[in-house]
């Protein structure tokens, strides 16, 4: 077949598939017999996301990221800190998943909807009352600037439950002042943004010469002649993500790319947990990773799964000497102590700052300062206002 052929080709391919191969099985087995296996899948994860973004040419912080998905940002969230977010969700609804939901139809499906509702839809305002239920003193002018903020209101209500289809110019339309007879008109119909003004404004945001899903449906009948080729399962991965970067299928999500390989290596059982690819790509030069010469990006993407599995490996054994230097603190401990669950809290995340440790442990900030100085971790930042820690 055409895929065996690069084997074959280029034979000095076989040690660094070899290679790649046995750091996958060793770190997966690392971290299925570690004690520190759930909280280095956790740290993964934020990891994960940010070389998404990085590969993409945006830099987001790992620190925002973590504030941002505990709810305890120290700033309004940025465009690069919300695609963020998104690749840490969609991973973390892949690892929650069986192991082949993501690279079938429901999962492709679910995956590759385009924006996702960050919080709950705002509930519906009230309807204006009628003038009848008005009290006789009323103001009537008074009242009919009050049912246009309330038509107002409840437009951008509906826009927000649209889940951001028609961008930040329909959010700009929608709190447009109206005509004084038309606000009265509008304040009980029911806007829709499915005909053809949502259309134009979608398409000042999107290529509309892109068929998504026919590129989709082209990346997925090579994904399957790959799946059938009974080629070795890292071999399989590279070609599957050979083909996502060369189709470029999702023009807003070109990092689902990296997330449905990782899912395939642990639909073929080469692995049990995620694997962080776009942060093992993120070690390679790109001159590498996007080379003319098919050669040159397998042996590329090879040397990243290398060097991922060491870089997991080492981080594991970064967080259990941490660990066992955090158990002789807690020794002669009382067992209603929350240092353990602190320490668990540390262990578990890049980074911690006394807010996210008072959210978790449900405590004050200044008893979370307290805990902090018992257990002594690293600090990161030195500052009074602002401080944070971490295991590094």
């Amino acid at each position: 077949m055409a895929y065996e052929s690069l084997l074959l080709d280029h034979p000095d391919l076989l040690s660094p598939l070899a290679r790649a191969e046995d750091g996958l099985a060793r770190l997966d087995e690392r971290i299925g017999r570690s004690d520190r296996g759930d909280g280095f899948l956790l740290r993964r994860d934020f990891a994960d996301a940010v070389a998404a973004c990085w590969l993409e040419g945006e830099l987001v912080h790992m620190e925002d990221l973590v504030l941002h998905d505990g709810r305890l940002d120290v700033r309004s969230p940025s465009h690069e800190l919300t695609r963020a977010h998104m690749v840490l969700r969609k991973r973390r609804r892949i690892a929650a998943e069986p192991p082949d939901w993501a690279t079938g139809p429901a999962g492709l499906a679910a995956l590759q909807a385009r924006e996702e509702s960050l919080a709950a839809p705002l509930p519906e305002r009230p309807a204006p009352p009628d003038a009848a239920a008005m009290p006789p003193d009323e103001d009537d002018r008074f009242a009919e600037e009050l049912a246009e903020i309330d038509a107002v209101l409840a437009r951008s209500n509906r826009l927000l439950a649209q889940k951001g289809r028609g961008g930040s110019h329909a959010a700009e339309a929608a709190l447009w002042p109206l005509a004084p007879g038309e606000a009265q008109a509008q304040a009980g119909e029911a806007a829709d943004f499915t005909g053809p003004g949502a259309a134009s404004i979608d398409a000042l945001i999107r290529d509309g010469d892109r068929d998504e899903r026919g590129l989709l449906a082209d990346w997925h009948a090579r994904f399957s002649s790959i799946e059938a080729s009974g080629l070795p399962p890292v071999l399989m991965a590279f070609h599957a993500w050979d083909a996502w970067q060369a189709l470029q299928p999702l023009e807003r999500q070109p990092w689902l790319g990296n997330l449905l390989v990782t899912a395939f290596l642990r639909k073929r059982g080469k692995t049990r947990h995620l694997f962080s690819l776009a942060a093992a790509l993120r070690e390679i030069p790109r001159e590498q990773r996007m080379s003319r010469k098919a050669s040159t990006r397998c042996h590329a993407f090879f040397d990243a799964i290398s060097a991922g599995a060491l870089a997991g490996m080492k981080e594991i054994d970064r967080l259990e000497l941490a660990a066992a230097q955090f158990q002789r603190r807690l020794r002669g401990r009382r067992k209603s102590s929350r240092l353990p669950k602190l320490a668990e809290l540390i262990l578990s995340r890049p980074i911690v700052s006394a807010g996210m440790i008072a959210d978790e442990l449900k405590i004050t900030q200044r008893a979370a300062l307290n805990l902090i100085g018992e257990l002594a971790p690293r600090e990161l930042t030195g500052r009074g206002r602002y401080r944070a820690w971490a295991v590094l």
